[in-house]
């Protein structure tokens, strides 16, 4: 699977500290891997039609959606508390 990153997305990810980005990395390994790789735990997003969250860690998400078959398109990325408003 190609990974497609926004600049929001990358403008947001340098602000992570970066044991956070390091662990985003390797959610993207496993991503481009196989994306029903269940320890993405991959949800959809009830406020944004065809958006799907991807969890980092217990607080950070990812939130992506499929372009086509063979990529996606991550938009942004942050702590949930403040992804989901």
């Amino acid at each position: 699977m190609k990974i497609v990153q926004t600049d929001n997305f990358n403008k947001f990810f340098h602000k992570l500290p970066l044991e956070i980005q390091r662990l985003y990395q390797i959610q993207e390994q496993r991503f481009q891997e196989n994306y029903r790789d269940t320890r993405l735990h991959i949800k959809p997003v009830k406020s944004l039609p065809s958006a799907f969250s991807l969890r980092i860690t217990r607080r950070y998400r990812a939130f992506f959606y499929f372009q086509n078959s063979e990529t996606a398109i991550f938009f942004e990325i942050d702590h949930r508390k403040d992804i989901y408003q």
